[in-house]
Order: C-alpha cells, then sequence, then structure tokens
C-alpha cells in the first residue's frame, strides 16, 4: 500500500509539471486541450467555487489525460487544498453520483469510462470534498464544451 502511495505521489508531481511544461490554459466554463509528444490534456476551471469566509484555498481544477496514447483517459480533480483522505470525493453529474478516493489535493477513480461517459451526456458537474481540517467545499463546473474537447483529446493525439 506505501509503495502505491509512493508510485501516485510520482505520478501527481509528474503531471503538475506536465500542465506547466505544455502550458495548459484553463478558463472558467470552458474545456481547454493542449498536446505534446506524448500526452494531451483537456480541462477547465469550475464556474462556481466555493471557498467558506475566512478559508484560503488554492487553484481548483477538473483535468482529463490521455499519456502516450493509451486508449483509456484519466480523470484527475484538483481541489486547492489537501483532501481528508478518509472521505470520499462525492462528484454528481446531473443526476449521477460517483465516489472518488483522494491523496493529497488530488483525486481520481477507477471508474474513469463511466464517469467519462457521464460527463459527455451531462449538463453540470458538482464536485464536494472535506478538507484535511474538515471544511467542506463544493465546486460545480459546466460540461459544456466537455464532449468537443474530449474528442479533440482522441483525435489529435
Amino acid at each position: 500500500m506505501k509503495i502505491f502511495f509512493i508510485i501516485l505521489f510520482i505520478f501527481t508531481v509528474f503531471l503538475t509539471s506536465i500542465v506547466k511544461a505544455i502550458g495548459l490554459k484553463l478558463e472558467v466554463g470552458e474545456w481547454n486541450f493542449s498536446a505534446d509528444k506524448d500526452y494531451c490534456i483537456i480541462g477547465s476551471y469550475p464556474t462556481t467555487k466555493d471557498v467558506p469566509e475566512g478559508k484560503k484555498r488554492g487553484k481548483t481544477f477538473v483535468l482529463v489525460y490521455r499519456l502516450n496514447k493509451d486508449s483509456n483517459a484519466i480523470i484527475e480533480i484538483r481541489a486547492g487544498y489537501p483532501y481528508d483522505e478518509k472521505k470520499s470525493v462525492e462528484v454528481k453529474i446531473d443526476q449521477t453520483f460517483f465516489e472518488f478516493y483522494s491523496q493529497d489535493d488530488s483525486a481520481w477513480t477507477d471508474n474513469d469510462k463511466d464517469v467519462i461517459y457521464a460527463m459527455k451526456k451531462g449538463i453540470e458537474m458538482t464536485i464536494q470534498g472535506y478538507s484535511s481540517r474538515g471544511t467542506l467545499t463544493k465546486d460545480i463546473y459546466t460540461l459544456k464544451g466537455f464532449t468537443a474537447a474530449y474528442n479533440k483529446l482522441f483525435n489529435s493525439c
């Protein structure tokens, strides 16, 4: 189990450097695309970001990416704070619910295909998570333009 978390941490650091290196420019309410030789990424900032009064929070966004032309895409949520790893991150796409697991400030699922299918069909995605200090946050993303960005992710890479 410890090895899993070490690998997950290394992968998270690697992905952060990828996002910075390729210069993915995220916009509120838009799904943006960026590509490099070995990877492609789409991502968006939330249209509504819940920051309780008196609390500070870093950047929060959702990424969907492919490495080395893999046939599967991976979803990652960045919270802008360390998650409470004992609690699930809840993702609601219209009326469909998914649970993600977390490590530090990121969350993933083992059910990427079903979540992506719901994102392609959905209108709005709501993400709720608890910080390591117990603060509940709720962020809302538009899924308008997601399908076009997702298709570009696979057609351009």
